[in-house]
């Protein structure tokens, strides 16, 4: 490290404690939306940092290459695209242009890849023969569950938490099909009238977490460098997607580094559909400019949970402001070129994407500082 620091070449990052070294290239996969309904808040952040990310890991010369998939076959996209009297294909596309123009909004930049998930049903059968092949898989009645007890307990200890959330999330403990109620379906059979695809087990369609599995895989290979989303997805989806990738190829860790970008709550409560407490992009866009929204997601800690209001949109609208003027200086506030602090600043990104700390940096130092972290962090 001392020797990469002599050369005056940029040292790696870390994130959530690790450490984060490159030899030129990144590889990034972020969980990405179910296309069924509006942006709002919630998805915003997890995109937002998952562009911050890249844009620091581009600052230290290495290629980011990201993978963000659409997970265009789901419950809830079906039952959505019914509701709508819309084949689920149209219906996903057209949620898929609304959520691509609130990030381009945003000035998230576009995916180098975009897998969508019915173009995987390939892959996913291939998932499923190479687990069942390995004793990590069987099948039972047309579709194969994958053993994840010893996943899901690695991840949360406690069980009656974690039968919660997968609960919560759709992968039906209580499934009398199943050796145990952790394990999950990386191959379901079709109902009447749901989408489905010929298999050795029947007609059927994937599962949500073995989707991600097989579009990384074939994306990647065996690893990735960070595996990326909402806080809310840590278990059960970033989990059996681990656990599935390490169970088919025997390499692990699959993913070297995590962010899971904090959850955003209103008064305490999740932002959720199911809540009813969402709050728009494209409603903040009519009121805020789009820089101060990406400010107000981005002045925290990556992976902590927050309440938005309007009172922090409004501080946010204000710090810009004073980042604005502190940019405006012609010299740093010591008089010098502003080196010192671009660098300075550079090194809090680095260390863990502590904004807040590099904000400091740009407003106290001003100048250089205050002009790369605003164009480095996508505000102006």
């Amino acid at each position: 490290m001392d020797q990469i620091e002599a050369a005056g070449l940029p040292g790696p990052m870390t994130l959530g404690g690790t450490t984060l070294p490159l030899v030129g290239r990144a590889r990034v996969y972020a969980c990405g939306i179910t296309p069924y309904d509006v942006t709002h808040v919630g998805h915003a952040a997890a995109f937002v940092w998952v562009d911050t990310l890249a844009r620091v890991l581009r600052e230290g010369g290495a290629e980011v290459i990201i993978c963000r998939n659409v997970t265009d076959v789901d419950d809830v996209l079906l039952a959505a695209a019914d509701r709508a009297g819309s084949p689920y294909d149209r219906f996903a596309a057209i949620q898929q242009f609304y959520f691509d123009r609130d990030m381009a909004a945003l000035s998230v930049g576009q995916p180098a890849l975009q897998p969508r998930a019915h173009a995987y049903i390939g892959q996913v059968i291939s998932l499923a023969a190479g687990l069942l092949g390995r004793g990590a898989a069987y099948e039972r009645d047309g579709q194969v569950y994958f053993r994840g007890a010893a996943a899901a307990l690695e991840a949360v200890p406690d069980r009656e938490l974690a039968l919660r959330l997968a609960t919560e999330y759709g992968d039906d403990p209580a499934d009398p099909a199943k050796d145990d109620p952790f394990d999950v379906a990386v191959w379901r059979a079709s109902a009447s009238g749901e989408p489905g695809w010929d298999s050795p087990w029947g007609t059927g369609r994937p599962g949500w977490h073995a989707e991600c599995a097989a579009m990384a895989l074939h994306t990647f290979g065996p690893a990735v460098d960070v595996q990326a989303g909402g806080g809310d997805l840590r278990f059960p989806h970033h989990a059996y997607q681990a656990a599935l990738a390490e169970s088919f190829t025997g390499v692990t860790p699959f993913s070297r580094a995590q962010l899971n970008a904090g959850v955003v709550r209103v008064s305490g409560a999740k932002m959720a559909k199911s809540a009813g407490n969402l709050v728009l992009v494209s409603e903040l866009l009519k009121e805020h400019s789009a820089a101060a929204v990406r400010l107000l997601i981005l002045d925290r800690r990556w992976d902590q949970d927050w309440d938005f209001s309007r009172a922090a949109l409004d501080e946010a609208a204000a710090r810009l402001e004073r980042l604005h003027t502190a940019a405006g200086r012609r010299v740093g506030a010591d008089g010098s070129d502003g080196g010192a602090a671009v660098a300075a600043m550079r090194a809090a990104l680095a260390d863990d994407l502590d904004v807040p700390a590099a904000l400091r940096i740009a407003e106290d130092e001003g100048g250089q500082a205050a002009r790369s972290l605003g164009t480095l962090l996508g505000l102006w």
